[in-house]
């Protein structure tokens, strides 16, 4: 059986990041990539969390007032 190329997408921000840093992604899901570039490079992790809390602070809005006028799915099975 032959090499089976296989095509995995991960965020251009992180490849351009990692590009950036002259690290070799070969091999790497974007999990490992993200947590590798937060190890190495925390400061662009944290540039990375910040912008996207900016970009979704609608959508965060929206989700936490949902939360407060009708609980969460898993209420029920609390037993406190």
């Amino acid at each position: 059986m032959g090499k089976v190329e296989l095509n995995i997408g991960i965020e251009p921000e992180l490849v351009e990041q990692a590009q950036r840093l002259g690290l070799s992604i070969t091999g790497m899901s974007e999990v490992q990539l993200r947590l590798h570039l937060q190890k190495i490079d925390p400061a662009g992790a944290e540039a990375r969390a910040k912008r996207w809390a900016e970009e979704n602070a609608e959508a965060i809005k929206d989700h936490n007032r949902r939360i407060r006028e009708r609980g969460l799915l898993s209420d029920h099975f609390r037993t406190w």
